[in-house]
């Protein structure tokens, strides 16, 4: 699974956890005369308990990043960045953190909450919540969804993209509020594996790395 859930600000650069900047990847999949049901949508997310897999990432500046992303929902998911960026990204208990290489005695810590990753990470995804799907459509083989926080559609939106038989999400791109958009785009990924709570541990990773 090539993704990041996330976009975040880290030193003046998009990272990162977020519709497509003219690029929408041409997905092996049946073609569909009408999108995949929301309802359908929301059962396949909250199914997803683990994944690990590849990521590779286009910022809000067109510069590339790739790595790893591990994913525990609800609320978990740690975004390993490759060279040259060797950043890393942690959402666990309700925060995320971003640890830039450049600084390693500091981290950035945002509230997940204000960022469009939480709609992924939530206990229960329900996508037919009023206000929260703003978008809901096909387009070509794949089915894209545009949602936001229903009570903060300030903090932003994100844009998933699934294909069918069987249903998997391929890619997401995070908007922020300033209207700056990240894409994240899924490769291989294993799910049902066992991630264990450390891999998500924030206060941990800050201790190892002497974070103030």
């Amino acid at each position: 699974m090539r993704a990041a859930l996330i976009y975040y600000p880290m030193k003046r650069r998009a990272l990162i956890l977020a519709p497509l900047a003219g690029v929408l990847l041409s997905l092996a999949a049946p073609l569909a005369a009408a999108p995949i049901s929301l309802d359908r949508l929301s059962a396949y997310m909250n199914a997803m308990q683990t994944v690990k897999g590849d990521f590779t990432q286009i910022n809000a500046d067109g510069s590339i990043d790739t790595g790893t992303i591990y994913i525990r929902r609800p609320g978990r998911a740690r975004f390993e960045y490759n060279a040259p960026s060797n950043a890393l990204v942690m959402a666990s208990g309700g925060q995320v953190a971003i640890f830039d290489p450049v600084s390693p005695g500091s981290a950035d810590i945002y509230p997940l909450s204000r960022t469009p990753l939480s709609l992924i990470l939530a206990r229960k995804v329900d996508l037919n919540k009023a206000k929260m799907v703003v978008d809901h459509r096909q387009v070509d083989n794949t089915t894209v969804v545009t949602a936001q926080d229903p009570e903060h559609p300030e903090y932003g939106t994100i844009q998933l993209v699934y294909t069918d038989s069987p249903v998997q999400l391929r890619q997401w791109v995070i908007t922020d509020d300033a209207g700056n958009q990240t894409t994240t785009i899924l490769g291989d990924t294993q799910t049902s594996i066992s991630l264990g709570l450390p891999l998500f541990d924030i206060a941990d990773e800050r201790k190892k790395r002497g974070a103030r």
